[in-house]
């Protein structure tokens, strides 16, 4: 007799002749391997992602440079020179405030569009320090100011000033000079240590007339009442003449005012020129020049320009 057993939705017999040749056709799911990930019951699992594939940065990182929008080229417009010393440096608004030689203070906005050399060499905005004599070519860019330029001397010594000797008195060794960026005159403590070069020469304190052009290097002597000079190097005498040879920095035909650095020390030089003399269309930053000049007591002021033939 046959017994007929139920598996699923179809019926096997038990028994019969003909059941060792009737095999059960295995269910679709029992057909799929096993893989990794599966857990050991059957039941599969969904694939973990990788941690080495997620931490692959390189294929999404963005160079956040190429965010930012192309900054327009400067306008070719005239220039105005500014000049003074730099009272400060707010590097998070690109703006730096000068005080002007001729009195007051001037907020200048920069970025990198602005070129800036010590001398004529290649700087950046960290070398920028407060009390540094600056130059400036400067253009109205709405209604802000923009450097265009930023020019620093060639060398920056902390502790030091240039003037024009106004008296020394030898009994109470005091020095009394005025500093075109002081509006006051300035007392300085002068000593025996105290050495004064003229040129390569040592001098005697004696030779500090009134009039003459003075560079200053001092010292603090601890209480803040006064410093000490180290040492002073006479730069020019009044009625003296002297010839500067050199490229011309800037220039500001309104004011007179021509800059350049000399070929023979590598110093930059302000020159005024006198109203006898009238520049041609040569007379640009970059020329190479001779000047004639005479010290007042105040100033270089050219007698003589000649423009160099390139």
């Amino acid at each position: 007799m046959s017994t007929c057993v139920v598996v699923a939705a179809g019926c096997v017999l038990v028994g019969s002749p003909l059941s060792a040749q009737v095999t059960a056709e295995p269910s679709s799911s029992a057909m799929i391997s096993p893989k990794a990930g599966t857990s050991a019951d059957g039941a599969i699992e969904p694939r973990k992602p990788s941690i080495a594939e997620d931490s692959d940065d390189g294929t999404i990182a963005v160079d956040p440079a190429t965010l930012l929008p192309e900054l327009p080229p400067v306008p070719k417009v005239d220039a105005t020179l500014v000049g003074g010393t730099i009272d400060r440096v707010d590097s998070v608004r690109d703006k730096i405030t000068v005080r002007l030689f001729g009195g007051g203070k001037q907020s200048v906005l920069f970025d990198p569009r602005t070129r800036i050399y010590r001398g004529e060499t290649t700087v950046t905005t960290a070398d920028l320090h407060q009390g540094e004599r600056i130059y400036m070519d400067t253009i109205l860019d709405g209604s802000t100011v923009f450097a265009r330029t930023i020019r620093l001397s060639g060398r920056h010594a902390m502790g030091s000033s240039q003037g024009v000797v106004l008296k020394y008195r030898s009994d109470r060794g005091e020095l009394t000079f005025r500093d075109a960026l002081a509006p006051n005159p300035v007392d300085i403590r002068v000593n025996s240590s105290t050495r004064v070069m003229q040129g390569e020469k040592a001098v005697a304190l004696s030779t500090l007339v009134p009039g003459s052009l003075i560079l200053v290097s001092f010292s603090s002597d601890g209480s803040g009442a006064r410093n000490t000079a180290k040492e002073i190097s006479i730069l020019a005498q009044p009625g003296t003449r002297y010839t500067f040879s050199g490229h011309v920095v800037h220039i500001d035909l309104r004011t007179g005012l021509l800059v350049l650095t000399s070929s023979t020390d590598r110093k930059t030089y302000e020159v005024y020129l006198a109203p006898s003399i009238t520049p041609d269309d040569g007379l640009q930053p970059g020329a190479t020049v001779t000047v004639v000049t005479d010290f007042d007591g105040q100033r270089y002021v050219a007698r003589n320009l000649t423009i160099s033939s390139q």
